[in-house]
């Protein structure tokens, strides 16, 4: 009888430890999505663990920006890319994106490492995904974007003091061939295509460029395909199982 008593307490004990530890789980998951928008979204035994990455408001660069704006910060993405790519866990990448854009440089290195990795990924623009949000958008293996996203193509621009000089409208050049031969050689549609919509005056108030809505941006090649998360997480899953 004794004995029989002690076993329940055990079971009891062990049914506890593995509640907390549980609890202690998802406080961690809610934590990190909270500090950097990312979740391991699937950590079970089964095949095709995928990694989400949340690029959100501004991409921040080497400045901080002001703690009322919305940020992606690339020293989060950069080492959470790195440790994907080492990862025997993780299988699969989705990015999630709503960004209005920010600092090319560290756009571009997002992108950079994305369309880097190994492993299949899958990008979703949600919201929009504008101006170096482009590059990030295109940089995984395929690419959707919902009915009513947007994405906004323009020309490079600066902020702060800018020398008027020839040698500025060089340097302007050089990053924008960056961006548009980083764009062109990953998704369908062609460099003169793209300068074409950057370079547009009727659309944009009191700027030059273009939106483009959902399947818009299927049609003119930059975008894979029209569709939604379940549609995002079924292809990567496939690829995965590939």
């Amino acid at each position: 009888m004794e004995r029989s008593l002690i076993l329940s307490y055990g079971g009891i004990g062990m049914a506890e430890q593995k509640g907390d530890k549980r609890i202690e789980k998802e406080e961690h998951r809610d934590e990190r999505i909270e500090q950097t928008g990312q979740v391991t979204l699937d950590e079970s035994d089964r095949l095709g663990n995928i990694h989400l990455i949340s690029i959100i408001g501004e991409v921040e660069g080497h400045e901080n920006l002001s703690n009322n704006s919305k940020t992606t910060k690339y020293e989060h993405i950069l080492p959470s890319l790195a440790a994907i790519e080492d990862s025997k866990d993780i299988q699969g990448v989705l990015v999630l994106l709503n960004t209005m854009g920010g600092d090319v440089e560290a756009g571009l290195a997002i992108a950079e490492m994305i369309a880097s990795l190994s492993k299949p990924t899958v990008s979703l623009v949600l919201g929009g995904s504008h101006s170096i949000g482009v590059p990030i958008a295109v940089s995984t293996d395929y690419s959707y974007i919902v009915p009513t996203g947007t994405m906004v193509i323009h020309p490079v621009r600066m902020s702060g003091m800018v020398i008027g000089v020839p040698q500025t409208f060089d340097y302007f050049k050089l990053i924008q061939d960056r961006i548009t031969g980083f764009v062109c050689s990953h998704c369908q549609i062609g460099k003169s295509t793209l300068e074409e919509l950057m370079m547009e005056t009727g659309i944009l108030t009191k700027d030059v460029g273009t939106i483009l809505v959902g399947d818009e941006a299927v049609k003119r090649g930059i975008i894979d395909e029209v569709g939604g998360i379940d549609k995002a997480i079924a292809k990567l899953h496939s690829m995965i199982e590939q």
